[in-house]
């Protein structure tokens, strides 16, 4: 079986709209996925920005970020055993997360 990263991306705003008893309900529905035996792991990012390392005039940097100029960003991810990438995107579609923001599939190694 080959590993494939599920990795969320949503509006922040969208999740502080919900009232209470819906936000109980979407993160039942969260925490039910990640119990099915495909699922090897998965988080919430924290909610700061985070640092972001590049380089710039050949030295290594850290800078605040990532800034991007759409309203999605990274918020989390889970890590699945499926048999290829169509198995993969099949247990995808079935995530809560499609609900509320983007869901990107990659491989891998």
């Amino acid at each position: 079986m080959a590993h494939f990263m599920l990795l969320l991306y949503d509006d922040q705003k969208i999740f502080t709209r919900l009232s209470p008893e819906e936000m109980q309900q979407a993160m039942a529905k969260y925490v039910a996925w990640r119990k099915e035996p495909f699922t090897i792991d998965g988080k919430r990012l924290a909610d700061d920005m985070g640092k972001v390392i590049r380089l710039t005039n050949g030295k290594a940097a850290a800078t605040d970020g990532p800034y991007s100029e759409t309203k999605e960003i990274l918020g989390g991810y889970y890590t699945i055993e499926a048999a290829d990438y169509d198995a993969a995107v099949q247990l995808a579609l079935t995530h809560p997360h499609v609900e509320h923001g983007t869901v990107e599939v990659r491989k891998v190694y």
